[in-house]
């Protein structure tokens, strides 16, 4: 079984120059477009995000939208805003979604979307095509700015009686 991608400890909160930095993958930027943004080196960056990375509790081969995800979510960065309206999308496209952004590995992905390994690539691409995401780190920016990955909607609505 694969380690969860974060864990429950609260996250070590960002210096101002980390906050500065991780801004910019907030915004959609790839480490070398950072680079070349800020003037730093590619190593630089990387040992910055390697930093971000690590003061959010995401291990080595956490991906960019899982990061982006616990920026937002933790309110290390600025929150995006929308500029345009939300899609409807299924309960099933809003559990993709979800599991896109709080998962890195495509195993883990599948299982939290409820969805067989050999599916996930279609209904991956479907979202990105519904929600006009030209990848997962802006599908996970842009569903913020929907509030579509709040925390009450980390919990579907439960049926029955839980009281």
């Amino acid at each position: 079984m694969t380690p969860s991608v974060t864990t429950s400890a609260p996250i070590t909160p960002l210096t101002p120059t980390l906050q500065r930095l991780a801004q910019h993958p907030a915004d959609g930027l790839t480490p070398s477009e950072v680079a070349t943004r800020t003037g730093l080196s590619a190593v630089t960056v990387r040992q910055y995000v390697r930093h971000i990375r690590e003061s959010l509790h995401c291990p080595p081969r956490c991906k960019r939208p899982v990061i982006v995800h616990r920026l937002i979510s933790e309110q290390q960065v600025a929150p995006p805003t929308a500029d345009r309206p939300a899609p409807e999308l299924s309960s099933d496209q809003l559990l993709l979604l979800r599991a896109v952004a709080e998962h890195s590995d495509t195993r883990d992905i599948a299982l939290a979307a409820k969805l067989a390994p050999a599916d996930l690539r279609a209904a991956l691409t479907q979202l990105l095509d519904d929600t006009g995401a030209q990848d997962t780190t802006q599908l996970v920016i842009l569903a913020h700015g929907w509030n579509l990955l709040t925390a009450e909607q980390a919990q579907p609505a439960r049926s029955g009686a839980s009281r």
